[in-house]
């Protein structure tokens, strides 16, 4: 069982990846700050795997919310029902709060976590293969706002991350095909090896085969816990984390939370900041072809909806955290496994590369 350290001193944590992880108790019980429990979970996992999770909390005064599932249900309001259950328990400032689920319940979860009594300690037991790699590390907490995609939100890490891979053995395959976007992401972003592999191993990963997922998932976390120990706050190189994210979170937001899963979006998102590199002379076009023939191998949309021309892009575009002075501020490829934060592109070049991968509108 691999574990790896997000290292950040005295709030260091580790990752445990593995199978069989949930009825461990020794792997979660540990990371329990006081005597109280909130599981945070949602109507699709609660019956698959609440009640193993209960057991190894068995110890412990445990209480539970359920939420809704879907992107759609990342809003303060629905925020505000974990908030409602905290209370309800009479909660107090020891209390752990217990993330299971995909990204959604994790990002409400930990963002409880970050306001609950002024901050309360959290566990991500992520479910979902874009939660294992991605989302439960690095403690971005934070809920959806109409304009914009994770504008509302804290940093605030958690005391330990449990992957237990056992769980995609559930998953739906589009959600699978959602997480395979962002193990792309490291490949393109800075491990030219792993994006070897890749061209490889993809489809035995999106076939689940067990040595493909481990591996994918433990690569995965090691390349997210380097950058998070050296960037936490997304001051420098974890801004790079966000290949196709700016793409991709207007789409998100462009075409309502949850008609795209976000891997879905990221993905045509990272193949678009592909061929903007290549516009930009970075980029070959046999290296935004390999980029196009990961995408379509994860199964992912190599084209944005068509309702999403130049224009709605760059309004939704321009509300991203990353923006500074008005200007869009995009990840970029200056070659594979070579990423870096721009806002040096002509914006005559992004038109031509959102008008290049947007999707044929339909004649009325």
């Amino acid at each position: 069982m691999p574990i790896l350290n997000v290292e950040l001193g005295v709030r260091s944590y580790p990752i445990h990846i593995g199978n069989g992880l949930l009825g461990r108790p020794e792997l979660i019980a540990p990371h329990v700050a006081g005597h109280q429990v909130m599981v945070v979970t949602n109507e699709t996992v609660a019956p698959l795997y609440l009640d193993a999770v209960l057991h190894s909390l068995r110890d412990f005064e445990c209480h539970q919310v359920v939420l809704p599932d879907g992107e759609q249900y990342k809003t303060l309001e629905v925020l505000n029902t974990i908030f409602d259950a905290l209370m309800g328990a009479r909660c107090e400032r020891t209390t752990t709060i217990v993330a299971l689920g995909g990204g959604v319940v994790g990002d409400m979860a930990g963002f409880a976590a970050a306001c609950y009594q002024r901050g309360v300690p959290f566990i991500q037991i992520p479910t979902t293969l874009l939660a294992q790699v991605d989302s439960s590390v690095g403690g971005k907490t934070g809920v959806n706002h109409p304009l914009g995609k994770n504008m509302i939100g804290a940093f605030h890490q958690p005391c330990a991350v449990i992957a237990d891979t056992d769980t995609l053995s559930t998953l739906e395959d589009r959600q699978l095909s959602a997480g395979a976007a962002e193990v792309v992401k490291y490949g393109l972003i800075r491990d030219l090896d792993f994006c070897d592999w890749l061209d490889e191993h993809l489809e035995a990963l999106l076939n689940r085969d067990a040595q493909a997922l481990a591996h994918a998932i433990e690569r995965s976390c090691r390349n997210k816990a380097e950058i998070v120990a050296a960037d936490e706050r997304e001051s420098g190189v974890r801004a790079l984390l966000n290949l196709g994210h700016t793409f991709g979170h207007a789409i998100e937001t462009g075409i309502g939370y949850g008609a795209w899963l976000h891997g879905e979006a990221v993905g045509v998102g990272m193949l678009m900041a592909a061929d903007l590199s290549m516009r930009m002379g970075w980029l070959t076009a046999a290296d935004v072809q390999r980029v196009e023939n990961l995408v379509d191998k994860a199964q992912l949309p190599t084209r944005s909806p068509a309702q999403m021309d130049y224009e709605r892009f760059v309004d939704l575009m321009s509300v991203d955290k990353k923006a500074q002075r008005g200007k869009i501020r995009l990840v970029l490829l200056q070659a594979i496994g070579a990423a870096v934060l721009s806002d040096d592109y002509d914006p005559a070049l992004m038109r031509e590369t959102i008008d290049a991968h947007r999707a044929i509108p339909m004649v009325s």
